[in-house]
């Protein structure tokens, strides 16, 4: 082979080295990704470490937060979002709540009336915050095209709702149309893979069902197995700050469980992960279709025209552990004086 036809082929291979690894981290590396995050922020308490995760990529410039909704009609939910953010200096945020049906559950360790108690709030109770579905078609519809990233750890019911949602004096366009228009990708912490039963999934089965055949954009699923091997929180709870919710949750949660000795299951930060970083170099993927079994379990079919990837560990769990609970113990940025 002549040293042309060399050359020629080392660039080809240089180019598709730098596609692929495009198509592993966010399109736009300068932006900040555009994130409404879905949550059930209760029975489980990676919700809260998820959240201070995405605050920190806020307060770095690698994300903005339009909206934080709730997947969970539990009347502390909206409250316990409302601390989050207003500690994290960000008291205007959007919230949401499902109105019509859905599941309502909160936490066995009562964290989120520790939180109520304790910290101030003015959001009272999931009836102060208008339906969820609302506060997607309008914050949806206000964004340029095809620019924002949905995060959801919780239960698929606003989705759901989203997608059946008609035109209204909010915005002129199906939910469907709207979703088309305005949404990048859609990264889910939902699921077991390949095959499995999960909460997230389980809890309503019949919005999983319909949002998984009938979601129009790119779907990222990092599931039950990923989260299930990296444990975070004993920096968190160990943290030498005053007055943290953050600190005060995992603190309160980590001791009352044999399983929680060396730190909780962190499935909802890898979703935060996911959404701001991509997968490249944290993760494989695998592309295909998940199924949603009448029994509320989940299949998954392989295929490379898939519409669905979920990912497969990559980097080493104790390393992804600490980059994820490093960005949980992000302290709020101190306000500056006029």
């Amino acid at each position: 082979m002549d040293s042309m036809k060399k050359l020629r082929l080392y660039l080809f291979a240089i180019a598709c080295m730098a596609v692929v690894s495009a198509c592993n981290r966010p399109a736009s590396v300068n932006q900040p990704v555009k994130i409404i995050f879905d949550t059930d922020f209760g029975p489980d308490y990676d919700d809260v470490g998820a959240l201070a995760f995405l605050h920190a990529m806020a307060d770095s410039g690698k994300a903005e937060i339009l909206a934080t909704v709730s997947s969970n009609q539990h009347e502390l939910v909206a409250p316990c979002i409302n601390i989050m953010n207003i500690y994290f200096n960000r008291p205007g945020l959007p919230i949401g709540s499902p109105k019509s049906h859905g599941v309502n559950l909160t936490a066995w360790q009562h964290w989120p009336d520790t939180l109520v108690a304790k910290y101030p709030h003015s959001v009272k109770s999931n009836a102060d915050v208008p339906d969820a579905v609302s506060v997607y078609r309008k914050v949806l519809y206000s964004r340029p095209d095809t620019s924002v990233t949905i995060v959801t750890v919780g239960f698929l019911t606003n989705l759901a709702g989203l997608l059946q949602s008609t035109a209204d004096s909010i915005c002129p366009l199906s939910g469907k149309d709207l979703v088309i228009k305005k949404v990048k990708k859609l990264v889910s912490m939902a699921g077991r893979f390949p095959s499995g039963n999960e909460f997230n999934v389980h809890m309503d089965s019949t919005a999983s069902a319909y949002v998984f055949e009938n979601w129009p954009t790119p779907v990222i699923f990092t599931g039950f197995e990923i989260g299930e091997k990296i444990h975070t929180g004993l920096r968190v709870m160990n943290m030498d700050v005053d007055n943290s919710p953050v600190r005060d949750v995992f603190r309160l949660s980590i001791p009352m469980t044999e399983d929680d000795k060396n730190g909780r299951m962190s499935w909802d930060e890898t979703a935060v992960l996911i959404a701001v970083y991509g997968t490249g170099g944290f993760f494989d993927q695998v592309t295909g279709t998940i199924r949603v079994n009448p029994d509320g379990s989940n299949s998954w079919v392989d295929s490379p025209d898939g519409k669905h990837v979920y990912v497969v560990q990559k980097m080493p769990v104790d390393q992804m552990a600490r980059f994820i609970e490093d960005r949980m113990m992000h302290q709020p940025v101190k306000k500056t004086q006029n």
